[in-house]
C-alpha cells in the first residue's frame, strides 16, 4: 500500500456499529463488562481507547512499523522512553536538539542517576568516543532542531548495534512521509504529533513506534501506568489531520524551497540552514534517506545583534510569532529566546543558535505573500 493510501485507510475500518466512515469520538472513560475479565478489549481509557487505538495503528503503518503508542504530548512519549534506562545508564545526544529534550535529560532525569553525553554526530563515529559499558541509548534527530542538521540514521544504527545499543529517532521534522527511520535500523521512533502529523495546530500529542514486540510492551506498560495519555478529541482530530498529510508536505517541501533561496539571496542575510541546499553539510545524506527537504529553516543575519532579529519577527504579518511549528500557517520564532531558552547560552552558541538566528516554519499559503512578507520585514533592517 503507497503512503497516500496508509495515511487515508490504514488501520481505519468503517465503524462496526453504525458504519460510520470516519473514526467516532469514544468520549467515555470505562466501558460495561460482561462479566468478571469478559470485556470486549476495553476497560479503562487510561490504558485503551477505541479513537486512540485506530490512531495508534494508523501511525505504525505510517511508519512501516509493529506498534504505535499514543500520549498526551511529545514530552510525554520521550518521558516514557527515558523511563526504560535505570540509575547509571548514559545516553548519547546530538548536542543540537530540542530545547525540551535537553531540559528534560538535564533538569529531570540527571537527578536520577541517567546520564546523557550532548555531541555533534555529523559523522557517525563521532558516538564511539562517548561509549562505554553505561551507554544504553543514542538519541538522535535529524534534520535537528533548530540547525537543520543532518544525521546519518543508518551509519548510527550500525555502530550502535555494535555495542548492542537502542537508537532513538526523533521524526518530526521529516514526518513518515520523508523519512523512515525504522526501515534505517533505529529502535524507536518518536514524533511530536502536534507538529506536521496534525498539522492545524489545534491539539498536543505526541508518539512512538516500534517493531520489536518486547520493546512495545514496556512502553505499554509506562504509558499505561503513568498515565501520560490523550484524550479521544485529539486522536480524532490526529486522524483527520493524518489523512491530508502527504499533500501538505508536499506543499511544506515546494514553498521551504522556495523561500530558502530567497533568503540566501538577501542581502541582509547571512547563513540560511536548510537540508536541500546541495552545500549544506551532509546534504547526500539527506537526498538518501528523505524523499524530500521540508519546509524547516533558519537563517542568522549579517549584523548578529538580538535587536535586529527582534525588528523581523515582529514585523512580519503572514508569519505568526509563535512556538511550535508544522500547522498549514506559516510561523517564525526566535530561538535563543523560545524554543531553546533553556540551553544555557554558552552552550546554544556551540550549536549555531546565536542572537540573530530566526526560525522558519514554512507553511502552504502561497509561495509570492510569504516571500514578500519576508522581505517587508527585513527593510525594517
Amino acid at each position: 500500500m503507497k503512503f497516500a493510501t496508509k495515511a487515508i485507510h490504514a488501520g481505519i475500518e468503517p465503524d462496526p456499529s453504525t458504519g460510520a466512515v470516519m473514526t467516532p469520538i469514544f468520549q467515555t472513560s470505562t466501558y460495561a463488562q460482561q462479566g468478571i475479565g469478559k470485556h470486549k478489549g476495553y476497560e479503562y481509557s487510561r490504558t485503551h481507547n477505541p479513537t486512540r487505538t485506530v490512531l495508534q495503528n494508523n501511525l505504525a503503518a505510517l511508519e512501516n512499523a509493529k506498534h504505535g503508542l499514543c500520549f498526551s504530548s511529545g514530552m510525554g512519549a520521550i518521558d516514557t522512553i527515558i523511563k526504560l534506562l535505570n540509575p547509571g545508564d548514559e545516553v548519547v545526544a546530538t548536542n543540537d536538539l530540542y530545547g525540551g529534550t535537553y531540559r528534560i535529560f538535564t533538569k529531570i532525569f540527571e537527578r536520577y542517576g541517567i546520564k546523557c553525553h550532548f555531541t555533534p554526530i555529523q559523522e557517525p563515529a563521532a558516538i564511539e568516543k562517548f561509549i562505554n559499558s553505561n551507554t544504553k541509548m543514542v538519541w538522535i534527530e535529524t534534520p535537528t532542531n533548530p540547525m537543520l542538521n543532518i544525521i546519518d540514521i543508518e551509519g548510527v544504527c550500525k555502530i550502535a548495534k555494535k555495542y548492542q545499543i537502542k537508537v532513538v529517532v526523533d521524526n518530526t521534522f521529516a514526518t513518515p512521509y520523508l523519512q523512515n527511520p525504522l526501515d534505517l535500523g533505529a529502535d524507536i521512533v518518536t514524533h511530536s504529533v502536534t507538529k506536521y502529523l496534525g498539522g492545524h495546530s489545534d491539539l498536543v500529542m505526541g508518539a512512538l513506534v516500534v517493531n520489536d514486540d518486547d520493546l512495545a510492551e514496556q512502553l505499554a506498560f509506562i504509558q499505561n501506568s503513568c498515565g501520560a495519555t490523550p484524550g479521544p478529541q485529539d486522536c480524532f482530530l490526529a486522524l483527520r489531520g493524518i489523512k491530508t498529510l502527504h499533500l501538505r508536505m508536499d506543499a511544506h517541501c515546494k514553498n521551504g524551497e522556495i523561500i530558502a533561496h530567497f533568503l540566501r539571496n538577501h542581502p541582509a542575510i547571512d547563513k540560511v540552514y536548510w537540508p536541500g541546499f546541495a552545500d549544506h553539510p551532509n546534504h547526500h545524506i539527506a537526498a538518501q534517506q528523505m524523499r524530500g527537504f521540508g519546509g524547516m529553516m533558519s537563517f542568522t543575519l549579517r549584523e548578529n545583534r538580538l535587536e535586529n532579529a527582534m525588528k523581523i519577527v515582529e514585523n512580519v504579518k503572514l508569519f505568526q510569532l509563535a512556538e511550535s511549528l508544522g500547522g498549514v500557517e506559516s510561523l517564525i520564532g526566535h530561538p535563543a529566546t523560545m524554543t531553546h531558552a533553556s540551553i544555557p547560552k554558552e552552550e546554544r552558541e556551540k550549536s549555531g543558535i546565536v542572537d540573530s538566528l530566526i526560525r522558519l516554519s514554512v507553511g502552504i499559503e502561497d509561495a509570492e505573500d510569504l516571500t514578500e512578507d519576508l522581505r517587508n520585514a527585513l527593510g525594517f533592517l
